[in-house]
């Protein structure tokens, strides 16, 4: 005990105070984190409670194209088609998670308003009125991705699946879906797709903070297709089609996402050569000045720098 007080009265005052200085801020950007993601968490929570009631009609409504991808099959119309589902409460599980997805998606928009709240402090003014548009920007990136599929990619996904049917002469292979196949597959590419529209704002972002540049990126694209074939393997199905789906739009937007880097750095150059000529009008002004100081005084005889008499 004596040794650790004698240590501790060794510790210059100076750094005790820096110390104790340090941990209240963080103390209180701790406080506020947990703060934001219990408000996150709260909205999500709620946003899942209201979700559960209208998971019947949303899945009515994902299942769509899976009916209508039928009916082009053969399948007759005046028939509902039939898809299958194959353990004890599997409805249930499909719902469950079907209204936890609902509530991340719509509640997405706040959380990225919640973590934007919390860095915006330390970000200068300019900064913050930069990244504030993209906020807006990511949920419409985001739709559009969902919707690409939802009208596009899903349903030719199900053609594709209803067209490998096969008649033999005396065998029928016939394709009878399961629900929760189904609705895992279509929530894996909606999140793939709309998660993926957002890869333009990352690279701008990027580029505003200058980790990266339009010359670097340009220069990386056959690596960059490599990465986003790989990626695109991982986060879909098992299968060159749903690859390739993701893949093509995956690499449009690198490509956008150059493009948005170049303008980027051209917004940056001019602010930066208007800067620099606001700089040089400023020292002329201040040379300019002087010079006209220096002018009266010698006009008068009164060195440079003095006051006349009385003042």
């Amino acid at each position: 005990m004596a040794k650790k007080a004698a240590i501790a009265n060794a510790v210059p005052a100076e750094t005790v105070d820096e110390v104790e200085a340090s941990r209240a801020p963080l103390m209180d950007h701790l406080i506020e984190l947990r703060n934001r993601m219990t408000h996150s968490l709260i909205v999500v929570g709620v946003l899942f409670c209201a979700a559960w009631f209208v998971t019947d009609s949303v899945l009515n409504y994902l299942l769509t194209p899976l009916g209508d991808a039928a009916h082009r099959a053969g399948r007759p119309l005046g028939e509902l088609f039939v898809a299958q589902t194959t353990a004890p409460l599997e409805m249930l599980f499909v719902k469950l998670k079907l209204a936890f997805v609902m509530a991340l998606a719509v509640g997405f928009p706040f959380i990225a308003y919640q973590i934007y709240a919390f860095v915006a402090p330390g970000l200068y003014k300019n900064e913050r009125m930069a990244v504030l548009p993209f906020l807006f920007v990511m949920p419409v990136l985001f739709v559009a991705g969902t919707a690409l599929v939802y009208f596009f990619v899903l349903p030719a996904f199900m053609d594709l699946s209803f067209s490998q049917e096969l008649i033999g002469t005396n065998v029928k292979a016939v394709y009878v879906p399961k629900v929760k196949e189904y609705y895992e597959l279509t929530i894996s590419l909606l999140m793939c797709f709309g998660f993926a529209f957002q890869l333009p704002i990352v690279m701008s972002l990027l580029s505003m903070a200058g980790v990266i540049q339009s010359s670097f990126l340009r220069s990386g694209r056959k690596y960059a297709l490599i990465i986003i074939f790989v990626v695109a393997a991982v986060v879909t199905p098992p299968d060159p089609f749903s690859q390739f789906i993701l893949g093509v739009p995956l690499y449009l937007l690198y490509e956008s996402g150059i493009i948005m880097a170049v303008l980027i750095e051209r917004g940056r150059k001019r602010r930066e050569e208007a800067d620099a000529k606001r700089e040089e009008a400023e020292e002329k002004r201040e040379a300019a000045e002087e010079a006209r100081r220096r002018a009266a005084s010698a006009a008068t005889g009164t060195p440079p720098g003095t006051l006349p008499a009385g003042e």
